[in-house]
């Protein structure tokens, strides 16, 4: 059976780098497996989500190279999720508590005080009928808690008891869930949490396979034991490494940081950024990847270390840089002409340039010397300047081709007897006003011979 997975953020920030690795673990697990993608927002925190974050999600999908089967909104499927906890209330899974968040921490910290393990102790499945109404009468609401199934007959004698799964990354996995509290489904606002509506959506909407960061693990446990409460098999689960900055620092959506919007905007290829975010961390090398098919090939989630995927933002300029290089014309040519940079010599310039600049925003600047010669005074020698005055007088006529530069140069050669550097750096300065650049060979020809006579110092 084909697989299915999916990609589930909250839409409260646009999303970084680091998600966009899981969303590719995804993508290129589906995409290798002639497999189905779901795109699912867990929007159910209704102070933070926003439409406009899913929004650019998706445009950051699609500007990626992700295409999904299915857009889900879990804030649409409230009632499927009523449905789901009264099946968790008829199995006895859920118990309705009245704690306030004062409440709570007040009694975490005499755990801790005691050495006990900070989790909830169960309290309110001793509560009588009468204190919950008491409680109802002060206006407390409920929120209800999952069941953890780590007892034998009595819930508030705990002992331990191992979920254990085989983890497609990480080999054998568990979780004990004496370990863990009991985990809130339902706030006392009657809104669900990503623990609970996340189970219900992969049982109804087939999900085969769940990539996420490792972060998730413990979550993965405690929901192996929701899905089987809610009488359904779970999905295979695989928990990658998290992608952090070289000193170590997470990403996180709130700062900002790396967005893939803010790397858009920097000029960073779509293809830069897939490669970095799915081959970091993992045994293959980090290499440019020209396709999402092409990455697919090479994408294997088992190859994914243990330990965090180290990474310096510098490298996507590197990967930029020679996806670039690589860029034929027909995929740069629509950006280019958003540039003005077009008509019969945009190719060759093309051609030209793309070896010599970062990001392709840079072609520009190239574009401008080609068509209107050096930015600014040209610094030459006294000795220098002569040379290339007296050189200029050696220009072929028309027409020009590839070879002009060589034939050029090697009659200056002769007349001047100087060779090498001393020959060509000036010459470079002169025409380009740079000391580095595109080979003069293909830029000569985009000049014409009129052009390049301008350029005489």
């Amino acid at each position: 059976m084909a697989p299915t997975v999916r990609f589930a953020p909250s839409p409260t920030g646009n999303i970084h780098i680091g998600n966009a690795r899981t969303a590719l673990f995804n993508w290129l697990f589906a995409l290798k497996h002639n497999g189905r993608f779901i795109q699912r927002f867990d929007d159910t925190d209704r102070e933070r989500s926003r439409q406009e974050y899913a929004d650019a999600t998706l445009y950051d999908l699609h500007w990626l190279g992700i295409f999904p089967d299915y857009v889900a909104y879990q804030s649409q499927r409230s009632d499927r999720y009523e449905e789901a906890l009264e099946k968790l209330k008829a199995h006895g899974a859920v118990y309705a508590c009245y704690e306030t968040p004062e409440e709570l921490e007040r009694k975490r910290k005499q755990r801790m005080g005691r050495k006990q393990a900070p989790v909830y102790g169960r309290e309110a499945l001793s509560l009588t009928d009468e204190q919950k109404a008491a409680y109802e009468e002060e206006g407390r609401k409920p929120h209800w808690r999952f069941l953890l199934p780590n007892f034998a007959t009595d819930p508030k004698k705990m002992r331990r008891s191992l979920v254990t799964w085989n983890d497609i990354i990480r080999d054998e996995e568990n979780v004990d869930l004496s370990s863990v509290s009991d985990p809130v489904l339902v706030r006392e606002d009657g809104t669900f949490l990503y623990t609970f509506t996340s189970v219900v959506d992969d049982i109804d909407m087939g999900v085969t396979h769940v990539f996420r960061g490792d972060d998730h693990v413990t979550n993965t446990g405690v929901q192996i034991a929701l899905f089987l409460a809610l009488d359904a098999d779970p999905p295979q689960f695989g928990h990658h490494n998290l992608l952090t900055t070289a000193s170590g620092e997470g990403l996180s959506k709130r700062t900002g940081a790396l967005s893939l919007a803010s790397l858009r905007e920097s000029g960073i290829e779509p293809m830069a950024i897939a490669s970095l975010a799915a081959l970091t961390g993992t045994s293959e090398d980090v290499r440019p990847m020209h396709s999402m098919n092409e990455l697919s090939e090479h994408f294997e989630p088992a190859l994914a270390s243990k330990s965090a995927a180290k990474f310096d933002p510098e490298d996507l300029v590197s990967l930029n840089r020679a996806i670039l290089r690589d860029m034929p014309f027909r995929d740069a040519q629509d950006r280019l002409g958003a540039l003005a940079i077009s008509g019969e010599i945009a190719e060759p310039f093309w051609n030209a340039v793309r070896g010599n600049i970062d990001k392709l925003t840079d072609a520009l600047g190239w574009w401008r010397i080609v068509r209107n010669g050096p930015n600014g005074d040209v610094e030459l020698s006294p000795e220098d300047r002569e040379f290339v005055r007296a050189a200029f007088e050696s220009l072929p006529e028309e027409p020009w081709g590839k070879d002009t530069w060589k034939s050029w140069t090697s009659a200056v050669r002769e007349a001047t007897g100087r060779k090498g550097k001393n020959l060509f750096m000036p010459l470079r300065v002169a025409l380009t006003g740079l000391q580095s650049g595109p080979e003069l060979a293909e830029l000569l020809p985009l000049f014409g011979r009129e052009g390049t006579l301008a350029r005489r110092p």
